[in-house]
Order: C-alpha cells, then structure tokens, then sequence
C-alpha cells in the first residue's frame, strides 16, 4: 500500500507545536519510524508523532482529531497484531518517552510511556528491587501493564497492573488525568486491564518489591518422545510449588547453547524453565522431584543468574524483524485431555522458533480480587497457555497459523468457562472474542468507554465499543 501523504503546508502546524519529530513518508526515517517488532506488520501511516512528552501527546491528538484521521498508539512496538500502526492516520509515537526513575526509599517507579521492560528492569535491579513484567525485555511496558503482565515474578507478586501505584493519561478530549484508587478510580479500574481503550498512558508509577539480583535457574531439555512423561509431572510439580518458585514448561526446539550437544540444536522436544527466588536448594528440591521417574534429560543445565539476564533469557529467539502469530488460552488444569492435545499437536509445527508456554497462574495471582481491576479473566488457580508461531519468513509463519489454531481449539474443553484467554495473548480481535476476554465486566467497561472515549477515538486494540446512548442510537464507527 502507497502511504498517504499529507502536503508540508498541513503538516506544518503539527510541527510547529510539537518538541519532538514529525516523521512523513518523505522523510528518510520513516520506514524505520514504521517498523514493528512482527515483520508481518506493513502498515503506512500518513504521519509519525515522535513525542518527547505529555504535551506534545495533547498536541497530536489534537492535530489528529481536528484533521479526521485515525489514531494508533505506539509504546514498544511489540504487539503481534500490530495495533500500534496504521494505515492512512496518525501514530502518536511514545518510544522518546522513556524514562525510568526509581526511588529506592519509597520503593517506586516512574515509568515513561515509551520504556521497555529491560529498562524497568535494570533500573530497579540496581536497588535490589522488581516489579513483576513480561518474559521479553524489549516488550514495551505499556501494552503490557495496560492488559496484564504476565511473568516469572507473577506466582510472587501478581500481574504488573496489580503493582500500578497510579497513571497519567491522556484522554481523548485532550485531558491530562492522574488517576489511582483516589484520583479518577473508576478510570484507574478500567486502564487495569483494559487500558488501550481509554487514552494514551504517559507515566506509570509501579510498587516495586525487594529481591535478590540473583536467582537460581534450571533448564532441562527432554526428547519429543518424552513429551506426555514430562507433562505429567509438570502436572504433579505445579500442584505444590513454593511461593519462592516458579515453572514454566515450554514446548519448543532446542536452542543452540553451550550446554546442548551441537548434534541436538534445533531438535524438537519439551524443556522445563525452573526458577527459584530463594537459593539454590529451592532449586535442587525443585528439578529432584521433576526428574524422579523420568528419563534422564538430553540436556541440562542449572545456574544462578541475574534476575535481568533471566528477563532477556528468550529475547534472541524474539527478535525484530521475525513473523508472528500467537493465541493464547487459560487452563484450570493440565489434565489428561490438554496433555494428549498438547502432545499431538507439539510435532506438527514447521517453524524451528514456534513454540507453547504453559505458565502457572497461583500465588500471587490470586492474591488480587477477581473485581478489583478490569483484567480480563477470574484470579483462581490456573495455568496460562501461550502458542506462539515465530518465523523469519512470512511463508514458514502463515504455515504454521493453522497449528495454532488447531492446538487452541482443542485445548477449549480444558479451559475455564468464560475465560478462555488472556487479552495480550489474542492477536485477532472480534467483537465476540473480546467480550469473551472481560466477561462481566465488558458492559461496566463500555459505560465507562462511553465516559471518556464517546468516539471511540482509541479503537486499535481490543476494543470495548462505547455504550448506547439510547436505544437505537448506533455505535460509533470502530
């Protein structure tokens, strides 16, 4: 698709009033202004808001609105579904907005619209602190925080909207609002969870937790043939972790790192992420009961490591520039159905980089009550299940989009009623699915949306269409 391009003389106001760079298909920057983190994604806005601070936010919208073109929101740039970037409209581009500031004393965080995890990371790192994010330190923390955050710190600390001290966000009038549980609380309820829908988010302030810089990590990669083996006692682990641990099984092929014998890189098979936040004979308890009974692994390795390399362990495989596709669902449990549809499905993907992530959701998840946040799912025991199809080739990564979504539909059976997916594992959106997503608290959402978004001004996302005025008053358009 040809961008549009809008005359010097239209953009001139917009440049005028912003301090940070405004970026047309001209520009010698724009392809590079435009790119995502899915390579899949080639979409053409008519003009990039590099915005370097709230006010330029204001300002974009502003120009945006006034002229009738479409909007799209960019943090990180790591959504799947690209809803960062559109075709035609305005992006107002948050990656200046960076910063990350950590008061070490009050144990806080102020987080800029446009960081990445990493960068949360290493800066609360350097105190011996963290807050709870996702498993890819380049994953901006927007999306992420807005829809959930889920990750090797959720069984201690919960989701990363759960640690939200407070927002400020602007809205779609072009309102500056901070909000919290005493500021604008319904506001403060509805970004947590679904918050692409409300406004542009500038600043997060996290609580943030002490933990050790380092923690002790296991990784044991078992042979395809072991696969139902291996889950079955994943099962029996995740019915009695520690608090100071956590267990991710990953089916994937593996990778090609010193400990793995060169003849086995690339093979496909199931691999068991261990982690202890306690010390090491958390560890060794751990991986003792995950290898009793089994066949010996094919390869194995087990280390302490800071917990900043252990937020980066996957960011090779999730590159830029891959393709990719993912649906994710909720299980109650790993039960014998979900373990035979896991196991037969596993050896049908193509791609080397496709993988599945089952990831224990107790503890600290279910610490936060089921209606204290919009998030879009109950907070009882459960298991999140990510199937991702990654590949460095458009052709390899809609090869494998049908395993995908075979393997998710069979896994329904297994999931909770309601609930069957978690909003940033969802890479096609429909108005069915989403209110599948947010449940009883969809209708909540849209009269709030009707508050403060009437246009539906944010609608790349999953999006909550604003509640009828009046009957037989139509939506606005999406």
């Amino acid at each position: 698709m040809t961008a549009v391009t809008l005359p010097p003389y239209l953009l001139a106001p917009l440049r005028h009033a912003l301090d940070g760079a405004v970026v047309a298909p001209d520009d010698p920057d724009y392809d590079d202004a435009r790119r995502r983190w899915n390579a899949g994604i080639d979409r053409r806005p008519a003009v990039i808001a590099c915005c370097t601070s709230t006010a330029d936010v204001v300002a974009a919208l502003a120009f945006a609105q006034e002229r009738g073109l479409d909007i799209a929101v960019r943090g990180g740039g790591h959504n799947p579904a690209g809803t960062s970037i559109n075709d035609g409209g305005l992006v107002v581009d948050l990656s200046r907005m960076n910063e990350v500031t950590v008061d070490p004393q009050a144990k806080r965080a102020r987080v800029g619209g446009g960081a990445l995890l990493g960068q949360l990371d290493a800066a609360a790192a350097a105190h011996g602190l963290a807050t709870p994010a996702g498993t890819v330190s380049h994953t901006g923390v927007a999306g992420l925080t807005l829809g959930g955050g889920m990750g090797w710190l959720t069984r201690k600390f919960g989701l990363a909207l759960d640690n939200l001290e407070s927002v400020e966000i602007v809205l779609a009038d072009g309102r500056v609002v901070r909000c919290s549980t005493e500021q604008e609380p319904d506001l403060f309820w509805a970004v947590r969870g679904a918050g692409t829908n409300f406004g542009v988010v500038t600043e997060f302030v996290f609580r943030l937790h002490e933990l050790d810089p380092v923690v002790h990590f296991g990784f044991y990669f078992f042979a395809l043939d072991e696969r139902r083996d291996v889950l079955r006692r994943a099962r029996e682990l995740y019915a009695g972790l520690h608090p100071e641990t956590t267990v991710f099984v990953v089916g994937l092929n593996a990778p090609p790192a010193p400990f793995v014998p060169p003849e086995l890189h690339f093979s496909p098979g199931l691999a068991v992420l261990a982690v202890s936040f306690a010390g090491p004979e958390l560890l060794t308890e751990l991986t003792g009961r995950l290898r009793a009974g089994l066949a010996a692994p094919l390869a194995a390795m087990e280390t302490p490591m800071p917990y900043v390399a252990l937020q980066q362990l996957i960011d090779e495989p999730n590159a830029w520039g891959m393709h990719a596709y993912e649906k994710g669902t909720y299980l109650t449990s790993l039960s014998d159905t979900a373990i035979e549809a896991i196991a037969e499905h596993l050896p049908r993907k193509n791609s080397p980089l496709s993988h599945v992530i089952l990831m224990p959701l107790d503890g600290g998840f279910c610490a936060t009550a089921d209606d204290a946040t919009s998030f879009g799912g109950t907070r009882t025991p459960k298991l999140g299940a990510f199937i991702i199809d990654v590949a460095p080739t458009a052709e390899l990564e809609q090869a494998d989009r049908p395993w995908v979504r075979a393997l998710w539909d069979t896994l329904q059976p297994d999931a909770p009623e309601e609930e069957s997916s978690y909003v940033n594992g969802v890479a096609d959106y429909d108005d069915a699915r989403v209110r599948a997503i947010y449940g009883r608290k969809y209708d909540r959402l849209a009269e709030l949306k009707a508050r403060y978004d009437p246009q539906n001004t944010f609608h790349h996302n999953a999006n909550i269409r604003p509640a009828l005025p009046a009957a037989g008053t139509p939506n606005p358009p999406a």
